[in-house]
């Protein structure tokens, strides 16, 4: 298999798709793309990322390809059996499900207000009524799950899975622009920001020399 993803220090969507080839225990090449440089026009209408009309991330196995990071997350669990994923009792894991689309295809204040930086620390951010909501429906569901499914380790559902493949790009942006949160969530995101594999991608990020200029002008 080969991943292939943008850059590691702006590239949220990436992140997902990394951390899910590296949950499903498979070997897998990495290739990233710098995302807007000067050969970003040629390498996004490759033959190798024609299929996604040049979003990344997107995953190839042998004549397979899979674009999205949530159709990577199933391409994978359907390969390696689904409970590496999600979780095995059916009332978790429609929570985990439901968490992890609704994060796919919400969140856009914060998203636009707060790009991913890993780099970045921004101090004093001024957040609108709209971003402030997202984030307090966030932390409502991290709440939940913690309080009924996370009896079993530090992550949302006790032990790592897809919903903390989908929630770690936020845990970054809430470190990035100083958002408090309640010790719970403290917690939650120390795991998140200290588990192996994101450790791996956060000295990968800080060390790349790619820099995107609008996304290193912080918020006021």
């Amino acid at each position: 298999m080969k991943l292939i993803i943008g850059n590691k220090n702006y590239s949220s969507w990436s992140l997902r798709g990394w951390l899910a080839c590296k949950q499903s225990g498979l070997h897998f090449e990495e290739i990233t793309v710098p995302l807007y440089g000067d050969e970003w026009d040629v390498q996004r209408t490759s033959d190798d990322l024609a299929p996604s009309q040049g979003k990344v991330p997107i995953l190839w196995d042998g004549d397979a390809v899979v674009w999205d990071s949530m159709a990577i997350v199933e391409y994978l669990a359907d390969k390696v059996g689904r409970d590496r994923f999600w979780p095995k009792a059916d009332d978790a894991r429609a929570m985990a499900r439901s968490m992890v689309a609704e994060m796919h295809s919400s969140y856009f204040a914060l998203r636009r207000a707060c790009p991913m930086n890993i780099r970045m620390r921004v101090e004093g951010a001024t957040l609108g009524d709209d971003v402030r909501a997202d984030i307090v429906r966030i932390l409502t569901l991290w709440a939940e799950a913690r309080a009924r499914f996370g009896r079993g380790g530090p992550f949302l559902f006790g032990t790592f899975s897809a919903a903390d493949v989908f929630y770690a790009p936020v845990v970054s942006r809430f470190l990035t622009y100083g958002i408090g949160v309640p010790g719970f969530a403290q917690a939650y995101m120390e795991a998140v920001w200290e588990h192996e594999w994101m450790q791996q991608w956060i000295n990968a990020a800080q060390t790349e020399q790619w820099v995107i200029e609008q996304y290193e002008t912080p918020i006021k």
